[in-house]
C-alpha cells in the first residue's frame, strides 16, 4: 500500500520515536516532537508504538492514498477533511482508494501526527526511520516529503487486519471514508492547553542565578517566540541573570533541558537539540509534559511549577498507565467482536 504527495506542507517529516543508545557519540535522539500522541495514533490502527508515522507540522499536507488505508490522526487539530467532509481526531479511519485527505486551518498545537496500518517504510539508519534534518539522515532521503513523493507503508499486522474488519462491518460503498464507531475516554488522551503550566525541576546550575532570578523562573509568564522550532523553544520574558560571571563547559542537554544564554531568556531544548551545551540550566521540563510543551503555539504564554523527581516519576507513571488501558481496551473491544 501507499500514499502520493500531492502538497507537502509547512513541514511534513517521517518520525518514529527517536535513536535511542547514540548520545554518546554525539547523535541525538530526535523524533516526534509528541511522542504521545505517536504512540496513541499508532495503537489506533494496530502499530507497534515504535511504527513510523508522518509528523505534519500547523499547515498540513494534501495526501492521496492508492488503496484502501486504515489511518489514524492524533495530536495538534489542523483542520483534517477528505472530499470536504471533517475527519475527527484520535480514532481509526478507514479511507477509500483514490480519496485525498487535507488539512485547513490549525485550531490547536502545532504537529499532528498521521498512522497508518504497517507504519510508514523508509530505511532504518542507526535504529531509527525518524527525520533529522540538519544532519540530512532517515526518513525520505534526510528530507521533509516534498510533491511527487510516493510512500510505502508495511506489512499489515493480526491487529491491523482486526480493526480493518471493524470498519467494514460499518462500511457504506459510496463513502469516501469510514470511522469507527468508538474511541479513547477524553482522561486517556494528552491536555493540551493553550498557555499551560509546565512542571519542571531545578536544573544543576539553578544555584548560579540570583535569587530574583530564581523566583522570576517559578513565578513570572513567559511567551513563545516565533523563532521556535523543532531544536529549542524560544521563549521572552522577565530577563533571567547569574549571580557572577561563570564559564560552563559543554555538558549534557536533553529534551525539556531550559538553558539561560547571555542574554538572559530562556531557551527549552526540544526534539532536535544537540547532545551537549554550554549554557547554564536553570530547569529541566519533566518528561510527561512534553507533549503539552511541544503542542505550545508561537504568541502563547508558558509558566514553570517545581516539581520534586519523586513527583516527575510519579506523573510519567501515570502517563504509562494510561497508554497501558488504552492499548488493552481497544484489544478487548476487537476480541469481542
Amino acid at each position: 500500500m501507499k500514499l502520493t504527495v500531492l502538497k507537502s506542507g509547512l513541514l511534513t517529516t517521517v518520525q518514529d520515536l527517536g535513536r535511542k543508545g547514540f548520545q554518546r557519540q554525539g547523535v541525538l535522539m530526535g523524533g516526534a516532537m509528541d511522542k504521545v500522541a505517536l504512540r496513541i495514533a499508532n495503537l489506533l490502527v494496530g502499530n507497534p508504538d515504535h511504527a513510523a508515522v508522518l509528523e505534519l507540522s500547523m499547515q498540513g499536507p494534501e495526501l492521496r492514498f492508492e488503496q484502501d488505508t486504515l489511518i489514524a490522526l492524533a495530536g495538534a487539530d489542523l483542520s483534517a477533511s477528505i472530499n470536504e467532509e471533517p475527519v475527527r481526531m484520535w480514532r481509526a479511519v478507514l479511507v477509500k482508494a483514490g480519496n485525498v485527505l487535507r488539512f485547513g486551518k490549525p485550531v490547536q498545537g502545532n504537529y499532528a501526527y498521521l498512522a497508518v496500518a504497517g507504519g510508514v517504510q523508509v530505511p532504518e539508519v542507526m535504529g531509527s526511520r525518524s527525520t533529522y534534518l540538519r544532519a540530512g539522515i532517515g526518513g525520505l532521503q534526510g528530507r521533509s516529503l516534498q510533491r511527487g513523493d510516493v510512500l510505502q507503508f508495511g506489512d499489515v499486522s493480526d491487529t491491523n487486519r482486526l480493526l480493518l474488519g471493524d470498519l467494514l462491518l460499518q462500511d457504506r460503498k459510496e463513502n469516501a471514508f469510514t470511522e469507527a464507531a468508538w474511541w479513547p475516554e477524553p482522561e486517556l488522551l494528552p491536555r493540551y492547553e493553550e498557555n499551560p503550566t509546565l512542571r519542571a525541576m531545578r536544573g544543576l546550575e539553578y544555584n548560579w542565578f540570583t535569587e530574583n532570578s530564581q523566583g522570576y523562573i517559578w513565578n513570572e509568564k513567559y511567551k513563545v517566540t516565533p523563532q521556535s522550532d523543532r531544536m529549542g523553544c524560544r521563549l521572552q520574558g522577565t530577563i533571567l541573570a547569574l549571580e557572577e560571571e561563570r564559564e560552563l563547559l559543554s555538558t549534557a542537554v536533553s529534551y525539556g533541558t531550559v538553558q539561560v544564554p547571555a542574554q538572559g531568556d530562556p531557551i527549552v531544548l526540544m526534539a532536535d537539540s544537540q547532545t551537549t551545551g554550554g549554557y547554564p540550566r536553570i530547569a529541566q521540563v519533566i518528561t510527561a509534559d512534553l507533549p503539552a510543551l511541544a503542542q505550545v503555539q508561537a504568541g502563547k504564554i508558558i509558566r514553570f511549577q517545581e516539581v520534586s523527581l519523586e513527583e516527575a516519576h510519579r506523573l510519567l507513571y501515570q502517563q504509562e498507565k494510561h497508554l497501558l488501558a488504552l492499548r488493552q481496551a481497544i484489544l478487548y473491544k476487537l476480541h469481542q467482536q
